[in-house]
């Protein structure tokens, strides 16, 4: 090279390194390439690929930090931006690829966090973004927030490009020096908020603020008919001197009726000189005002904060989200929405550049922070997450395939997610030996399910559509939703919890006894409405099944009454036939005379009424009575915990009401024959439900005295404990209680009654409890 070329290479390299100083990067890039192509340098290269970094050219940065590795004295922080730009490209390389030949590995970058990429790569959303072709230019548009009418303001340097050689101005930096006419950082002009209709005419919303020189990040206080925004201010006019910073502020004025901001005050935090405070958003819900500051004393770069307002737009003393959202770089953007926030950072575990988190808040602390992966985030710059009125989501990015530099993309679902979660009557999670079935009720259509780790069920739910989930488990209750829907389903995800209740199979829910006469099997007419109520029983209740157990008092042989039983299993069955109830629903049984209710065997001297006991058909309705079937929960079930099988026989009774009550003659606590037979029924129900426990309540009328009445109500409670006692049921499972006249159906103390109003007094009520373990 001769003398006179390497001087002007000099030259040429002290110019673009001023043009570095001064920020203007573009311009300087352009130089260091032209002084490189003259005589290539590891630091002219290098200047070069910073930049272009500087205003995210990544296309060119990658390119010049590819040329930097190619020189020996490249260090380990060239190849750690080199690695970040072949990732913003995404040039299709392998890191193992693009260190080939270096002395490094991926494991010497923990800056880049390369686990944390992959598995954010694997966490991609059911979701597609579309470009909003209406709003994006080829500049940068971004920050798209609606009014309730419809009115979209969003963010924008939309215009012709205007190179100079001119200091610049950044929105996110300290500056000390800047272009009146635009901003030299990308020879742009100055951001600035517009505002489009719903027929797509795009405005300028300009502001009132005297030296006003760049406008972003609108956020509206609807209820006041205000907004909020970034302003940056052209602060040598007002201090007269150059030799300072300039910090972004906020401002707030009204959206006046031409459309325009009017009357806009200063945000109380604003000090442009010291620090900056930017990117508003008004949470109306919780009188909150969040935005991004780097004041003093927060976590490094600009912290996320808010300050919260009254009526009078009097603020409080702003609150820094801590360090769980906060770190020693760079947080923005924020946006609420219930109990969830979303904002954009630099500093968590990321894809590169910024990317978009979500956090839970409860009160002024956060949990579950997330990074929202991909493709919400992209290896670029991905930001200002909103969500409208209408449920429309938006976020910005630079990523590439956009229209420009910063675009608004409009966030579609492809599909909604589906977890249900599995449990038992302990409330463990069934992870194991259960199918699931999952269709579309449009077309039918089976849907995969996939266990997610945990054991829950996971799938994918096509959008605005319906669906049926079938779960069978072997000995359990086969669960069947045909309420799952995505059609007007704003959230990410169905949420769903199922319980596997184990079948009782065999339960008895309903027992009841028809008594015959003496050698016959013909139904009597007193055992008719027996008949007809558990007929309807079992069309109501097709899980229902009836057992028949057939008997005969001790008069005849014993051949003779087992065939005689039989007949009555047979007429009971037959006459069930009228009612359409198939044959096999009913099981018959008979055992003749072997298990009598007394003592009146052969020879056995016996009133008739006690030989009345024995000739009969003891009926009881089991529900789900086949154990090698599967069944469907039943509607009754449906919201009500039947873990017990006691809990299914509690259910049913609410409707069936099977318990009788026993009456008493006037200061009697004698058993009426009537009422021997229903509590044999009492007493079949009682041996068949072993977890229930009986509570016989005595009660008389009001004649008689407080204290005798208590004692006879005692009497004519143990008059039934005694009766069930001696027919095999346990006394740990009676619980008597003895009221006296203190609870009559009919208030008689005038006296003034009739004889059936004191009758109906007379009685001794049972009711049923769990067994208490």
């Amino acid at each position: 090279m001769t003398a006179v070329s390497a001087q002007a290479q000099n030259r040429q390299l002290k110019y673009a390194d001023k043009q570095f100083v001064l920020e203007n990067y573009a311009h300087a890039g352009e130089m260091y390439g032209e002084a490189y192509a003259a005589k290539p340098k590891y630091l002219t290269a290098r200047q070069a690929a910073l930049s272009f970094q500087n205003v995210q050219d990544y296309e060119n940065s990658f390119k010049w930090w590819e040329k930097t590795i190619s020189h020996e004295e490249a260090s380990k922080e060239d190849y750690s931006n080199y690695l970040s730009a072949a990732m913003k490209i995404d040039q299709g390389k392998s890191i193992e690829d693009l260190l080939e030949g270096s002395p490094y590995n991926e494991f010497d970058f923990p800056e880049i966090n390369f686990p944390v990429i992959r598995e954010l790569q694997k966490k991609e959303a059911r979701v597609k973004l579309t470009p909003v072709q209406e709003l994006n230019s080829d500049g940068s548009d971004y920050g798209l927030v609606e009014s309730k009418s419809g009115v979209r303001y969003f963010t924008s340097d939309r215009g012709s490009e205007n190179p100079s050689l001119k200091p610049s101005i950044r929105l996110d930096a300290k500056n000390n020096l800047f272009s009146e006419e635009k901003n030299d950082f990308n020879d742009r002009p100055y951001f600035g908020i517009f505002r489009a209709d719903d027929q797509g005419n795009i405005q300028s919303f300009n502001s009132d603020v005297t030296a006003g020189m760049q406008f972003s990040d609108p956020s509206l206080m609807e209820s006041k008919g205000l907004v909020f925004y970034t302003l940056f201010r052209d602060i040598k006019k007002i201090k007269k001197t150059r030799e300072f910073d300039v910090n972004p502020e906020i401002y707030f004025g009204k959206i006046d009726a031409s459309g325009n901001i009017s009357e806009s005050k200063p945000f109380p935090l604003n000090k442009t000189i010291s620090h900056g405070v930017m990117t508003p958003f008004v949470d109306e819900a919780s009188k909150r005002i969040y935005f991004a500051s780097d004041m003093p004393g927060g976590n490094g770069g600009y912290d996320l904060y808010y300050v919260t307002y009254d009526d009078d737009l009097n603020f409080g003393q702003p609150v820094n989200l801590g360090s769980d959202i906060n770190t020693a770089k760079n947080e923005s953007h924020p946006f609420k929405l219930a109990d969830r926030l979303y904002f954009s950072s630099k500093g968590h575990p990321g894809l590169g550049g910024m990317d978009i988190f979500t956090a839970i808040e409860n009160g002024s602390s956060y949990s579950q922070i997330e990074n929202m992966g991909i493709p919400f985030n992209s290896v670029r710059d991905d930001f200002a997450f909103t969500v409208t009125e209408k449920g429309k989501r938006y976020l910005s990015s630079d990523r590439q395939g956009g229209m420009g530099m910063d675009d608004i993309y409009l966030i579609e679902d492809l599909s909604k997610k589906l977890i249900a979660r599995i449990i038992d009557c302990d409330g463990n999670l069934v992870a194991a030996d259960f199918n699931s079935q999952l269709k579309n009720k449009k077309n039918n259509s089976p849907i995969q399910t996939l266990r997610i780790p945990g054991g829950a069920l996971s799938a994918d739910l096509d959008i605005e559509s319906d669906f049926q989930l079938e779960i069978h488990k072997k000995g359990h209750f086969s669960i069947f939703d045909d309420q799952i829907s995505t059609i007007g389903f704003a959230g990410d995800t169905v949420y769903r919890e199922y319980k596997l209740f184990p079948i009782p199979y065999r339960t008895p829910v309903y027992v009841d006894i028809v008594y015959y006469d003496l050698d016959k099997s013909a139904i009597r007419k007193d055992a008719e409405p027996v008949l007809d109520k558990i007929a309807n029983l079992m069309a109501e209740y097709d899980f229902l099944d009836l057992v028949v157990n057939s008997h005969t008092d001790s008069r005849a042989s014993n051949a003779y009454n087992e065939a005689l039983s039989n007949r009555r299993a047979d007429a009971v069955r037959d006459y069930l036939s009228n009612f359409e109830i198939p044959g096999n629903r009913v099981k018959l049984e008979w055992f003749g005379e072997e298990k009598r209710v007394n003592d009146c065997g052969d020879g056995v001297p016996c009133p008739e009424t006690e030989h009345q006991l024995n000739r009969r058909s003891e009926l009881v309705l089991e529900a789900f009575s086949d154990p090698t079937k599967d069944y469907k929960l039943p509607s009754q079930f449906i919201g009500r915990d039947i873990c017990d099988p006691a809990d299914i026989f509690t259910v049913l009774n609410e409707e069936i009401n099977s318990l009788p009550t026993i009456y008493f003659d006037f200061d009697k606590a004698d058993l009426r024959p009537i009422h021997k037979k229903e509590l044999e029924r009492v007493n079949l129900m009682m041996q068949r439900i072993p977890s229930l426990d009986l509570l016989p309540q005595g009660h008389t009328d009001q004649r008689g005295s407080d204290d005798y009445n208590m004692k006879l109500s005692e009497r004519r409670a143990k008059a039934v404990e005694d009766y069930l006692s001696k027919r095999g049921l346990e006394k740990r499972r009676i619980v008597s209680e003895w009221i006296g006249e203190s609870k009559p159906i009919n208030d008689c103390a005038s006296g003034d009654c009739s004889e059936q109003k004191h009758q109906e007094n007379r009685r001794t009520e049972l009711k049923l409890q769990k067994e208490k373990k």
